[in-house]
């Protein structure tokens, strides 16, 4: 008859303890696989620091000896802004992670050199917290007194609804379009070409950059050009991971934590700042027992994002009409990433 898996509170701290570098790194180790390969990871940031840019009117002129200019530099500053995060979650460690890891807990004869380590069990635990941080990126919003992940920081969407509210992002200032039609299956094409691609700065056209979109967006793309460019000789594919018309420079980024968005924004890879620790001794990993029979996983780790700028040689938010945003799908499109 099959055994039942049998860890301890000693294997479970033992675990914790010998391998915390590697559980901190879990979550940010899921987040690369889902979405951080479109970001930039700024590590060793705990709770605030500057970031930005410099702008200067800086230029060469017909040479003359008596010629100076004051530079007078601008420094455009912004704050990037992690949170101190807690995980405890309790749980009973023999149901439990034999649930978790699909296993039946064979431990007779060879059956024992198949089970699970603690520190593989501890290692699932770190990985949903890095999923529950892809699924927040943008649509975290920051709550002192909160209990997910969700209100631990400010998201990307959060932090550019502020923005417009205090008008630094605006169509006056140039980093702003706000459509006035949603896009669906037979629009998108034109839109997206029209109304976006065609707005944007000659700066940010010179550049490679992503649209951070939902799923569905992405979806509604994809059939517009197959419906637009179908009978095409040279069509090959139907999906279109680069939007036409951008020489190739502009690619579509669906992303999970993007489903239900109402923006939809543009920027290159260095502007999007993930920010946290993993460098300091705040954050740890540990397993205690505050009652019979259960054990409690307790993380503390360090997470936030920003913009480093939100000019329009470097952001485009768009921002969509409200039959884009209601966070549902129509027409069998998923949101998955």
């Amino acid at each position: 008859m099959a055994g039942k898996i049998n860890f301890t509170l000693e294997q479970f701290q033992e675990a914790a303890h010998k391998f915390r570098p590697e559980l901190l790194r879990l979550p940010i180790i899921t987040l690369r696989d889902h979405s951080l390969k479109f970001f930039t990871e700024r590590p060793g940031i705990r709770y605030k620091e500057s970031v930005g840019t410099i702008d200067a009117d800086v230029e060469l002129a017909p040479y003359k000896a008596s010629r100076r200019h004051d530079l007078n530099p601008d420094l455009i500053h912004r704050t990037l802004e992690t949170f101190l995060g807690a995980a405890v979650e309790d749980f009973e460690p023999n149901a439990t992670i034999s649930t978790l890891l699909g296993i039946t807990g064979d431990t007779k004869g060879e059956g024992q050199f198949r089970q699970p380590s603690a520190i593989a069990a501890l290692s699932l635990i770190a990985q949903k917290i890095g999923e529950k941080l892809n699924q927040n990126l943008f649509k975290a919003a920051r709550s002192e007194n909160g209990n997910t992940t969700e209100e631990l920081f400010n998201g990307f969407d959060t932090i550019t609804q502020a923005e417009i509210t205090a008008n630094n992002i605006s169509t006056a200032k140039g980093n702003l379009i706000e459509l006035s039609e949603p896009i669906t299956k037979t629009n998108a094409y034109d839109l997206l070409t029209e109304e976006v691609l065609y707005k944007l700065t000659d700066e940010m056209r010179a550049q490679e950059l992503y649209i951070y979109c939902a799923q569905s967006i992405k979806d509604k793309y994809d059939q517009a050009y197959f419906a637009t460019h179908g009978h095409v000789p040279f069509y090959q594919n139907y999906t279109q991971n680069v939007l036409e018309g951008s020489e190739g420079k502009i690619k579509f980024v669906p992303l999970v934590g993007k489903a239900g968005s109402e923006f939809i924004h543009i920027s290159n890879k260095s502007n999007m700042l993930v920010g946290y620790d993993q460098m300091g001794d705040m954050e740890s990993v540990s397993i205690e027992k505050y009652a019979p029979f259960i054990l409690t996983f307790v993380m503390t780790m360090f997470f936030g994002t920003q913009f480093e700028s939100i000019s329009p040689k470097r952001l485009q938010v768009v921002k969509l009409a409200a039959s884009n945003t209601g966070g549902q799908n129509t027409g069998g499109e998923n949101t998955g990433s």
